[in-house]
């Protein structure tokens, strides 16, 4: 059966992978790429290893060697050797001044009739004071959580 993804390097990719591994100060995840694009390398003078002997040299998966080439047949060596950059999902429900707001409130006595804050009164209180239009009460909790704050 034909490989699917076929990795084919440059001389000057196989001088820069090579350089990688010598230098010892790149992440090991780097280097375990970086070895594996280089067994991999069906170019011209490339040993053309399989999925199997590679993993037995490197001491990973084959399911590992598989992404790698992949990676580099679609995006390039950077992206073979690197981690992509995670994108945020979704804005902080609250900014620096807010979270304070927050705190200091939660730090404040608790409304009469109460005998401590709620994270659903924390949050509504917010909106009403206008800090927010909206807050949930998780975030209010994610927030507490992460400034150690703690309301009861």
């Amino acid at each position: 059966m034909p490989r699917k993804y076929r990795v084919k390097l440059t001389a000057e990719q196989r001088r820069h992978l090579e350089s990688l591994i010598g230098k010892g100060r790149t992440p090991a995840r780097v280097q375990t790429h970086a070895r594996i694009l280089l067994k991999a390398d069906e170019a011209e003078g490339g040993p053309a290893w399989k999925n199997a002997a590679i993993a037995a040299a490197v001491e990973t998966s084959e399911l590992t060697i598989s992404r790698v080439r992949k990676q580099f047949a679609e995006s390039g060596l950077e992206a073979a050797l690197h981690r992509k950059e995670q994108e945020r999902r979704k804005a902080p429900a609250l900014d620096g001044a807010q979270e304070a707001q927050l705190i200091a409130l939660a730090c404040s006595p608790a409304p009469e009739g109460r005998s401590r804050w709620g994270l659903r009164l924390l949050a509504s209180r917010m909106v009403e004071l206008g800090h927010v239009e909206q807050l949930s009460h998780e975030s209010v909790r994610q927030v507490l959580k992460r400034g150690r704050s703690n309301p009861t």
